[in-house]
C-alpha cells in the first residue's frame, strides 16, 4: 500500500478504538513519558497493537500511545518517538505526525532530551528554530499534496503565538524557560567536540538525535508546533563523557516541573 492508504488504515483503526477528535499532538522524549500517565479517561494502545506502526527500542521510551484529556484539551500523547538512528526509514520515524493530523490534531507539542551548547544541565529551552544536519529530509519522494505543498516554507516552524504563550505561562509559574535553537543530528554517535564546536558557531545552542524531521511533517501539514527541549547535560568538549544513564536521571529531577509547564501551557493555548 501507498503511505497514504496507510495513513487513511491507522486513522480508521483509531478511530474505531475511540480515539476521536484530538487537538493537540504530544511527543514525548527520553524519560518524559510520565506526562502521559496523567491524561484522564485515558485509551491506551500499545506500539505493537496498531497497524502501520513503528517500534521504540530507547530506554526511556515506553512505546505506548495515550489519547484522553489533559488540561482541559483532547490529546494524543506518543510515550516514546522513532529515531533515524534506530534503523527506520524516515517515513516511519514521521508517521505518528502525519496520523496525527489526519485524526484532526492542529497542533503538537514536541519534547526531547537534548545536550546543551549554551545552556546547562537542567535547563528547559523552549525551541525557536532547528539546524537540520541528519543528511536528509522527511519530505524527499513523492509529495504527499493532501497534507502540504512540495515546497514548504519552514519560516515560522516553531509557532511564534505558542513561544510568547509559553513565555507568559513560565513567567507565572516562575518557571526559568530559556529560549534557542535546537540542532538535530542523526545519532546514534553523540556528537565529537570538533563538530560541538562546529555547531556553535551555526548558532546552536542544544543538540540532539530527534525532533527535525516531526517539526518539519508537521509544518507540512500545517500544524502548530510547540517544541520544549530539556537540557540534560552539556555537549560533547564541555564534560568529560557523554552517556544516556545521565540523560535519564536529570530528565528523573526535572520532570515535575517539566510536567506542570507543559500542563499549564495546554490549559492556556
Amino acid at each position: 500500500m501507498s503511505l497514504i492508504d496507510n495513513i487513511n488504515e491507522t486513522k480508521v483503526f483509531l478511530e474505531e478504538k475511540g480515539l476521536i477528535a484530538p487537538e493537540f499532538g504530544l511527543i514525548l522524549g527520553s524519560g518524559l513519558g510520565e506526562l502521559a500517565e496523567e491524561v484522564e479517561n485515558a485509551i491506551v494502545l500499545d506500539y505493537g497493537d496498531i497497524p502501520n506502526w513503528g517500534q521504540s527500542t530507547v530506554v526511556g521510551h515506553a512505546g505506548k500511545l495515550v489519547y484522553g484529556d489533559l488540561a482541559g484539551r483532547k490529546v494524543l500523547a506518543l510515550q516514546g518517538r522513532f529515531h533515524f538512528y534506530e534503523g527506520n526509514p524516515m517515513e516511519v520515524v514521521t508517521f505518528p505526525v502525519r496520523v496525527m493530523k489526519a485524526l484532526g490534531c492542529h497542533s503538537v507539542i514536541v519534547t526531547n532530551a537534548a545536550g546543551g551548547i549554551g545552556y546547562g544541565p537542567g535547563t528547559l529551552m523552549l525551541i525557536s528554530d532547528h539546524i537540520n544536519m541528519t543528511g536528509t529530509n522527511p519530505l524527499i519522494g513523492e509529495n504527499l499534496d493532501d497534507f502540504g505543498p512540495r515546497f514548504p516554507d519552514m519560516s515560522d516552524a516553531y509557532t511564534k503565538a505558542y513561544r510568547e504563550k509559553a513565555h507568559d505561562v513560565a513567567g507565572k509559574l516562575g518557571v526559568t524557560l530559556e529560549e534557542g535553537v535546537y540542532l538535530g543530528c542523526s545519532g546514534p554517535t553523540y556528537e565529537t567536540p570538533a563538530e560541538i564546536r562546529a555547531f556553535k558557531t551555526l548558532g546552536a545552542d542544544a543538540v540532539g538525535m530527534s525532533t527535525v524531521p516531526e517539526v518539519i511533517i508537521a509544518a507540512h501539514s500545517g500544524m502548530k508546533v510547540l517544541g520544549i527541549s530539556a537540557i540534560t547535560n552539556f555537549a560533547a568538549g564541555f564534560q568529560a563523557e557523554l552517556n544516556h544513564e545521565e540523560v535519564v536521571e536529570v530528565t528523573q529531577r526535572i520532570k515535575g516541573e517539566f510536567k506542570h509547564l507543559i500542563k499549564s501551557i495546554l490549559t492556556e493555548l
